[in-house]
């Protein structure tokens, strides 16, 4: 697996869905600069102490955040855990994890949580997530997780109650974004935020990821979860909340808002479909202060020049381009930002999480401001999906009073 300073999370998605691993049990900076911009540590750094950590889901990006926490010399890996036996244990062995703190099967989180880790990396299905982060919450342990954190509204609530509990329980509970944790981006932030802008108009955005596999379900929907988990919106949320979310929560970490109506469309366009995802669509959110958003998302192995994960936020003055790689500035004005070329954030902006996660949980800051902030970027998302998937005008209120529970078939799964 490479770690490439050049990797975007679209070239990420396309080489890992053709062949890599990613089981059931896998798949956030802080919002001041302050925060955002601290180092990683480096491998020679002193640090307080080391936090023994359960990885939950070893598949391809599971396997390589893991390489990560590794890295760092504030982590000790104490645990293994992946629903197919034999990939905890050969990627456990790789770890250096003791073949008795390997787990396997739905539960295997559970037994990890019980070997006495101080914190579990949930990094598979997001469909899991909520009762992973439950119970690792409930036993006292911090939680690093990647997102989508939920794929429905109860999820997202629950999500946002357990964030509450872990800040009173003085625990800590990080999303792993990658584009805030970026100095260019946060340049454009900074300068957005002293009124660059001179008033927000409206906003464009987009997310355009290549081919995902998508196969016939098998006797049980095991099969599934070596990527192709990405093909079922109770598995993934779909495009909005599976990919899109990077720049979606871009915009809402920019704007602090999130959408209160969306009108919208998509299309299944693939041959054959298995799965219940969107190929392609389109969506227009309205902010609560009247500003409009539009948003165009695929997944589609169409060459597309369609710019992805970013997004053009204007002005009546000025334009602002944030974006997940490429260049990224401000346009006109007294705050004017001839910009920098926004690179290499998929691999430094997971370390810098890593180093960000270990530095909260060893200082004490448990405000968890990036669970915080993930509600309302997932709830932009799914109302989207769903306003594209209806092909109707929904307001948020709608979609939250409808509290609509996605639900999968786990039946003959191994526990």
């Amino acid at each position: 697996m490479t770690t490439d300073r050049s990797m975007t999370r679209r070239r990420f998605v396309k080489h890992t869905a053709a062949g890599a691993a990613i089981p059931l049990l896998a798949a956030a900076a802080s919002s001041t600069l302050v925060q955002e911009t601290r180092p990683a540590a480096a491998a020679g750094d002193a640090v307080q102490r080391r936090l023994r950590i359960g990885v939950v889901g070893l598949g391809g990006r599971g396997s390589w955040i893991a390489g990560l926490f590794k890295q760092h010399p504030g982590y000790e890996i104490a645990a293994a855990v992946d629903y197919f036996e034999d990939t905890a244990n050969a990627v456990g062995e790789k770890l250096g994890v003791p073949a008795e703190k390997r787990f396997s099967g739905l539960s295997g989180y559970k037994r990890a949580i019980d070997s006495g880790v101080d914190a579990l990396v949930l990094e598979g299905i997001p469909r899991f997530f909520v009762e992973q982060t439950a119970a690792a919450i409930e036993a006292g342990c911090h939680v690093y997780m990647a997102k989508p954190f939920a794929v429905d509204v109860p999820g997202v609530f629950a999500m946002q109650s357990l964030a509450k509990k872990a800040t009173e329980k003085k625990l800590c509970m990080l999303v792993d974004y990658q584009l805030p944790t970026d100095p260019a981006n946060q340049e454009v932030k900074r300068r957005i935020g002293k009124g660059a802008l001179g008033g927000l108009a409206h906003i464009i955005s987009g997310g355009t990821c290549g081919s995902l596999p998508d196969p016939k379900v098998g006797p049980t929907i095991e099969n599934l979860f070596r990527r192709a988990h990405y093909s079922h919106v109770a598995l993934s949320g779909d495009l909005p909340l599976l990919y899109d979310i990077h720049i979606i929560d871009g915009v809402t970490w920019i704007t602090g808002k999130r959408a209160v109506t969306a009108s919208g469309y998509s299309r299944i366009v693939r041959p054959d479909p298995h799965g219940d995802r969107m190929d392609c669509g389109g969506v227009v959110f309205e902010l609560e202060d009247g500003t409009c958003w539009t948003h165009a998302t695929q997944c589609l192995q169409n060459n597309s020049v369609m710019d992805d994960l970013a997004a053009d936020l204007m002005g009546l003055e000025t334009t602002a381009h944030i974006a997940y790689s490429g260049q990224v500035f401000i346009r006109g004005g007294a705050e004017h930002y001839s910009g920098a070329t926004s690179s290499g954030i998929y691999a430094d902006g997971a370390k810098a999480n890593i180093a960000e996660f270990y530095r909260c949980v060893t200082e004490g800051k448990f405000d968890n401001p990036a669970a915080h902030r993930s509600v309302d970027g997932h709830l932009t998302a799914i109302l989207g999906r769903e306003a594209m998937k209806r092909k109707k005008l929904m307001t948020m209120d709608e979609l939250i009073a409808e509290n609509k529970k996605l639900s999968a078939d786990l039946h003959g799964l191994k526990t």
